[in-house]
């Protein structure tokens, strides 16, 4: 589970929770906005594009939507830093260059 600094990330009964569902923890490290910039891109994309503010009714209908925005954000949704591509098509590009 990748995350930001922020204290809530931090906190003891995060960290358990953490545990008892066998996740383990990533942090950026301090001082260091760019060490993990795709990920941070990725959850603030999730939440503007996917949640907007709302909830899901329940666990099966949010797995079931986040792992659809997944497909569509790596197969379809292009990105400017990848020069208006997306994920899978920019991967497979580098791959037939090499």
């Amino acid at each position: 589970m990748h995350a930001d600094q922020d204290s809530q990330y931090a906190a003891t009964r995060f960290k358990d929770l953490l545990a008892r569902h066998g996740a383990l923890p990533s942090m950026s490290r301090c001082g260091n906005c760019y060490n993990n910039a795709h990920a941070e891109s990725f959850w603030s994309r999730l939440k503007t594009e996917l949640l907007d503010g709302g909830v899901f009714p329940g666990l099966a209908e949010a797995r079931l939507e986040i792992s659809h925005y997944i497909a569509y954000y790596n197969a379809e949704r292009r990105h400017t830093a990848l020069g208006y591509q997306s994920p899978n098509h920019f991967e497979s590009h580098l791959q037939t260059m090499s």
